[in-house]
């Protein structure tokens, strides 16, 4: 392999969201239906896979696309406080000196993303940013960039904190890096079988060392 694509999520992989993603969700639920989320909520649902994470909220599968709208809406007022996980800029500034190719797929809107980036000081090192239309739809964006771009699934690999992300990666038949500091659980990830499980933002300098060693 002579160029390693890397792609990434956003919130919980680059952005410490989850604090506010649970405050603006808890602030919609008596409009959409469903309970506040408690911190003992919180805890238990870090250990269920995705879908069992809507199944146990009660959001309608017809109202989620609604509500996941007006969340990346009120998101956009607290971008300016959302920080990076700590070490993973200097972690960004390493793969891109190496010559990978960073971008971001997500289920956050771009301007979010791009607000953010601009915030924190790095946005210059992404070559691209999508957002998914839906929770479930990365797999659909990732196959259409490799073919817009005319990249080989052999040189991409994505880096999710999520169940859904790995189910992403499976589906556009690529190699997927779980990180723990995000969403998910490392024990439900690793459940999961992601083709790598990391605990910190420098570990994934040598995984993808090991990657961009392998024969083509």
């Amino acid at each position: 392999m002579t160029l390693k694509v890397i792609i990434f999520d956003f919130d919980g992989t680059i952005a410490d969201s989850l604090d506010a993603v649970v405050n603006i969700t808890n602030r919609l639920a008596v409009e959409f239906g469903y309970q506040p989320a408690s911190l003992e909520d919180i805890e238990k649902i870090k250990n269920l896979s995705s879908r069992e994470i809507i199944q146990f909220s009660g959001v309608s599968i017809f109202k989620l696309p609604f509500l996941l709208r007006k969340v990346r809406i009120r998101l956009n007022n607290q971008i300016q406080d959302l920080k990076p996980f700590p070490g993973i800029k200097e972690t960004f500034t390493e793969l891109k000196a190496q010559g990978n190719q960073l971008g971001i797929i997500t289920s956050n809107s771009k301007e979010n993303v791009t607000l953010f980036l601009k915030e924190n000081n790095f946005i210059e090192l992404f070559d691209f940013i999508y957002s998914a239309p839906t929770i479930f739809g990365k797999h659909k964006v990732i196959n259409n960039f490799s073919k817009k771009q005319n990249i080989q699934i052999s040189d991409m690999v994505y880096v999710g904190d999520e169940t859904r992300d790995i189910e992403a990666a499976r589906k556009s038949r690529i190699k997927v890096i779980s990180v723990s500091w995000g969403f998910n659980s490392k024990e439900v990830l690793a459940k999961h079988h992601p083709d790598f499980l990391i605990d910190k933002p420098s570990e994934l300098l040598e995984v993808i060392g090991s990657l961009q060693k392998q024969p083509l």
